[in-house]
């Protein structure tokens, strides 16, 4: 071989072995991935869901993805734009609740109808079968878990024993069809997001909310309320819960080697769904513990008022089932499809 021909030979080898270190490299980036939420960072939505999935994320790929969370709305914005900010691509990740946008997403809001959900371990099991029952609903991203949480439990400034108290109380609610519930009652609902419980509160702006125990400490609802209501039901101990929705933009996730979908996929399945709604019952216990501590009058609904509290449920799926009609659904083949999903995990 002469000098001309080792030279062009080395050249060629040196070109490859960069070409082998760049794809090398390429393989092994780190992908980072924003999560935003708009709960605070000690939360037990962060700490009990956001972060252990994504150290388990993290670990699964050996590093190459990082999640980094933003909470309390770090990158800006309010919470209902949460959900256009991840479809939009402005983050990677969110924690947000489907209730904050109205009338977007129709079909799961069947289980925030009253008396429909029993339990949150339950309730996302079900929520899991009818996100791939329906995929159509969350077509605007890709979803890594629908659950709901414990269900709400009526925090007041006075005291309610019958379902007539509540008749004219301003109370607010996360969703409109428990706004349906509360108008049924006769009392008059505030929507607001969980952000701006403790101003509605301080202000009395309303005389009671609606909520789980679970944020009510880094609330403070507990501090400035102390009446806090649930049902005499072993079923049904509160009478409606909230979805939520962590979701991925759907060109980043498409964007990622098959393998570290892959990653993605075992780690937002059932059992995700699963425990996170096991995370919720042990997340409502501090609160409810905090609120005993605060000297708060702890009750229950009787028998005879839930009663007459479920026979006010007809009308709000009546409403619900009309209203969805025009959109080509059949609201009632839902309802019937939810309370069957659940009925199938309730234990």
């Amino acid at each position: 071989m002469n000098r001309s021909s080792s030279i062009l030979t080395l050249k060629v080898l040196v070109a490859a072995g960069a070409l082998i270190l760049a794809a090398g490299s390429a393989s092994a980036q780190v992908i980072t991935l924003k999560a935003h939420t708009f709960i605070g960072l000690n939360a037990p939505t962060v700490t009990k869901c956001m972060a252990p999935w994504a150290e388990r994320v993290e670990k699964a790929s050996k590093g190459r993805i990082k999640v980094d969370i933003y909470p309390s709305m770090q990158l800006g914005g309010a919470p209902p734009q949460l959900i256009d900010q991840v479809r939009d691509g402005v983050v990677d990740i969110v924690w947000t609740l489907p209730g904050y946008t109205p009338g977007r997403f129709v079909k799961s809001e069947v289980f925030e109808l009253p008396f429909v959900a029993t339990n949150p371990v339950a309730t996302g099991q079900a929520l899991y079968d009818f996100s791939k029952n329906h995929p159509e609903e969350f077509a605007s991203v890709h979803v890594l878990a629908v659950y709901a949480h414990a269900g709400t439990v009526f925090h007041s400034f006075e005291p309610i024993r019958k379902v007539s108290d509540v008749k004219g109380m301003k109370i607010r609610t996360p969703h409109r069809t428990g706004g349906w519930l509360l108008e049924a009652m006769g009392a008059v609902p505030i929507g607001s997001s969980v952000p701006q419980v403790p101003e509605l509160l301080s202000k009395k702006v309303v005389d009671a909310v609606m909520l789980p125990y679970e944020i009510t400490i880094a609330l403070k609802t507990h501090e400035m309320v102390h009446n806090h209501l649930e049902l005499d039901d072993p079923m049904y101990p509160r009478p409606n819960t909230s979805l939520f929705l962590f979701a991925m933009n759907k060109a980043k996730y498409d964007s990622l080697p098959a393998d570290l979908r892959k990653v993605i996929d075992d780690n937002s399945d059932r059992d995700f769904a699963k425990e996170m709604g096991a995370a919720w019952v042990e997340a409502e216990k501090p609160g409810e513990n905090a609120a005993k501590a605060a000297g708060g009058n702890m009750s229950k609904l009787a028998p005879d008022e839930v009663k007459k509290y479920k026979e006010l449920a007809q009308p709000v799926y009546d409403r619900w089932i009309a209203e969805v009609k025009p959109k080509g659904i059949d609201g009632a083949a839902l309802l019937k499809e939810a309370k069957e999903l659940i009925a199938k995990y309730t234990k």
